[in-house]
């Protein structure tokens, strides 16, 4: 996999600990980017599944991956394979893209699909400098989505993810 650079505790990109993945090449060319150095595809270096496997599990604290950019789905198989295995060690996998859901799901693509199937959390659409907010939860734009996307695929339609949705997994004993 080409990579710009990994973040072994982040906490800005998703919630909890996160091992983030800066993958290398990006075809949106956002005015205001915050990684422009991540758009070459030809820049950055490759990393093996291996090696990122290995970083992302050697925290115990990590509560999830994410998969940002660039732009994660140009390497959609790559990106997936180490989605699944975050998945498989009880992580939860956010990814990061400038396309859309709708468009994504509608382009077909089976590695791109594949990615959508191990993400948990899809942030969408593309950086919009006019819509820039330091409010706006865990995105860069308003425009933004965040996009619980087990629920979406249930539902066959994009359905918002939500702040509480990251209590789900806790469990209150009985009185």
């Amino acid at each position: 996999m080409r990579i710009a650079n990994t973040v072994s505790d982040s906490i800005v990109d998703g919630p909890g600990l996160r091992f983030t993945v800066f993958t290398q090449g990006c075809p949106h060319g956002c005015p205001g980017c915050h990684n422009p150095e991540t758009h070459d595809p030809a820049g950055g270096r490759e990393a093996s599944l291996e090696e990122l496997a290995e970083r992302m599990l050697a925290n115990p604290l990590t509560d999830g991956v994410t998969l940002s950019g660039g732009e994660p789905f140009l390497q959609a198989a790559e990106c997936a394979a180490l989605a699944r295995i975050a998945r498989e060690k009880g992580l939860n996998v956010w990814t990061y893209t400038g396309y859309t859901y709708e468009k994504l799901l509608a382009e077909g693509d089976p590695a791109r699909l594949e990615l959508l199937a191990a993400t948990d959390v899809l942030v969408d659409g593309p950086f919009w400098l006019a819509e820039k907010s330091y409010d706006a939860l865990f995105r860069g734009s308003r425009n933004q989505r965040l996009i619980d996307v087990p629920k979406s695929r249930a539902a066959g339609r994009a359905v918002a993810w939500t702040r509480r949705d990251t209590l789900s997994h806790f469990t209150v004993p009985e009185s």
